[in-house]
């Protein structure tokens, strides 16, 4: 779907009262300013598995705007989520979040947390925080930062994950 198509897709969206008008003012506003989009259809990707575990799909993809649910980006909820968000076990995307096992994103919060901002019992990233937080700027109880290297952080951090090496000297 080209950009002219859409822009009448949102216009009888609106017509049938699909949409209010401060949405279709946005939705209008946001499609006619991304001018790396120009003349390239919008693209989104909406995939998940058709097995569950514990009422979760248990892979799901969502990634970029699905204008027909409302959707200005990708919201993926599975057991492995990967989108603009998600929310998963294993969580990947620009904002990775309740990744009781692993986040890796943008923004990661969950039990091990790896992203430009992380929040989990192990976080690293330029902001961490956690149990055990290696950082830039890192706070917890055992962390690994700038103003301070505690050997039981600089310990665990060598033991499991060897190759963080590089960043964390004894």
């Amino acid at each position: 779907m080209n950009m002219t198509q859409e822009l009448e897709r949102l216009g009888k969206l609106h017509a049938n009262g699909q949409l209010s008008d401060d949405e279709f003012a946005k939705a209008k506003s946001l499609l006619l300013s991304a001018p790396a989009l120009s003349g390239v259809p919008l693209r989104s990707i909406r995939r998940q598995s058709s097995h569950t575990v514990f009422g979760l799909p248990v892979w799901a993809i969502a990634i970029g705007p699905d204008m027909e649910r409302g959707e200005m980006r990708g919201h993926a909820r599975a057991i492995f989520a990967l989108g603009d968000m998600a929310t998963g076990w294993f969580a990947f995307g620009a904002l990775a979040r309740v990744g009781l096992l692993v986040a890796l994103g943008g923004g990661a919060i969950g039990g091990i947390a790896i992203g430009g901002g992380a929040v989990g019992a192990i976080a690293i990233g330029g902001g961490a925080c956690g149990y055990y937080a290696l950082g830039g700027a890192a706070v917890g109880i055992h962390t690994v930062s700038g103003l301070q290297q505690d050997s039981e952080a600089v310990s665990f951090f060598h033991h499991y994950f060897p190759w963080l090496r590089g960043l964390v000297h004894p």
